[in-house]
């Protein structure tokens, strides 16, 4: 059955947020929108953040492992909880035709410069923090204790959760209580998705350098050619996944770039593969990073390669498995507050979050995903269902990644507002 498409203009708890706090938090939204900044290099996204955040009554600390934001909005003893969003954008060329479409540029990790673009949310999961806070601070009497809002650096390279917890996150704020964050996702806006155990993968980023020795191409035999060796490694690396783990287990192995060589007549020196690992399993994780490992030096050492490869682990995060007691606790939460008929359940997914290390200390926690598509959207896509639908929209990391605002960002700010009462409301003391 065919999820239910809220309409513009329907009253729902979610669309009966304070129209001035709305205009506020959507105010940021464009803003960040229209200004994103790659991985690392968040600094104007963390001033707009720490601001918003100083607007609602927060005392704000800055440069939190690298850009990261804390506000603390305190209301006497009682519970902590923390809302986390993220604060960097993508390499992506944006193709939305928006009046607020990014034209930044930013300089990657290769030195290049690179078009930059919110196209996986970020910047809605921004503006939907500072709206409930906002929201909270303006109904102190109906909760006690305190909430902390996280601008997180650095979520797309996976080194932003670990960042700021090496920087003394909880350290210096206090440990949580409770943590939750909410994801953008193609689906209806207006409605939550929650998951049952895995919803995201475990991963490891690897980059591999493959040793050769170079020279003329019209003398391959005086050489060794990496760019051979590090062709075998991506053959080789396609039978780990079909052959060394079980079919009923969903993991992907994907080698996502290849840099060798300048000029087509040169052998070169050495060839550089980056490599990404993932499953909901760790322990699977660690079993199918053995077999690369051994792959890669086993390819390396056929072919003669005069040096060991250098394998570096560029990022890792752990599976997110979902809190059962506090999912039920959230879930039931959200059907309160947007009605049963527009939660939904979300699958495991294979994509990867950093968010896990936050909570790997068994902190209660939860984390949700957040319809983002208009209804006349919805209803263009070809398909009768939401799978067939999904096929056709755009996805998160798409240059045409355009969530409704009108309807995502209050539904956003309500479901953090409804999520963090479960633990702050007076009546839960």
């Amino acid at each position: 059955m065919a999820p239910p498409v809220p309409q513009a203009g329907v009253r729902t708890a979610a669309t009966a947020v304070d129209p001035a706090l709305l205009r506020r938090a959507e105010r940021l939204y464009r803003e960040l929108h229209a200004h994103p900044e790659l991985s690392g290099a968040e600094r104007d996204t963390a001033d707009r953040f720490a601001a918003a955040l100083e607007a609602a009554g927060c005392a704000v600390t800055t440069g939190v492992g690298g850009y990261g934001v804390v506000g603390v909005l305190a209301n006497g003893p009682g519970p902590t909880v923390l809302l986390r969003a993220e604060l960097d954008a993508l390499p992506v060329a944006e193709a939305t035709g928006l009046p607020y479409a990014s034209t930044a540029t930013g300089v990657d990790a290769d030195g290049r410069t690179v078009p930059v673009m919110h196209a996986c949310g970020h910047d809605l999961h921004l503006a939907a923090v500072a709206g409930a806070v906002a929201r909270l601070a303006a109904a102190r009497s109906a909760w006690r204790g305190t909430v902390l809002a996280l601008g997180q650096p650095a979520e797309e390279t996976l080194r932003g959760a670990a960042a700021v917890l090496g920087d003394g996150l909880y350290d210096r704020f206090g440990r949580p209580d409770l943590v939750l964050a909410q994801h953008a996702a193609p689906l209806p806006a207006g409605m939550v998705a929650h998951g049952a155990g895995p919803m995201t993968a475990g991963s490891v980023t690897l980059e591999v350098t493959v040793a050769g020795r170079g020279g003329h191409a019209a003398m391959p035999h005086l050489c060794v050619d990496p760019v051979v060796i590090a062709a075998n490694i991506v053959v080789q690396a396609q039978a780990i996944v079909s052959r060394q783990v079980s079919p009923a287990e969903q993991v992907a192995l994907t080698v996502g770039t290849l840099r060798a060589g300048g000029h087509p007549g040169v052998i070169a020196e050495q060839a550089v593969l980056g490599v990404t690992i993932r499953s909901l399993s760790d322990v699977t994780l660690d079993r199918i990073l053995g077999a690369m490992m051994r792959t890669i030096h086993a390819c390396c050492e056929a072919a003669g390669s005069p040096r060991e490869p250098e394998i570096r682990v560029v990022s890792r995060a752990p599976a997110y498995r979902a809190d059962p007691a506090t999912t039920a606790a959230v879930r039931a939460a959200h059907e309160r507050a947007f009605g049963p008929e527009r939660i939904a359940w979300w699958p495991s997914s294979l994509a990867s979050e950093d968010f896990p290390l936050l909570v790997a200390d068994g902190i209660p926690s939860s984390y949700w995903m957040l319809g983002v598509v208009g209804p006349r959207q919805w209803r263009a896509a070809p398909g009768t269902g939401a799978a067939e639908k999904l096929g056709h929209l755009p996805t998160n990391h798409s240059p045409a990644f355009a969530p409704d605002v009108a309807l995502a960002l209050p539904a956003g700010v309500e479901a953090l507002v409804a999520a963090a009462r479960t633990r702050l409301a007076r009546e839960a003391a």
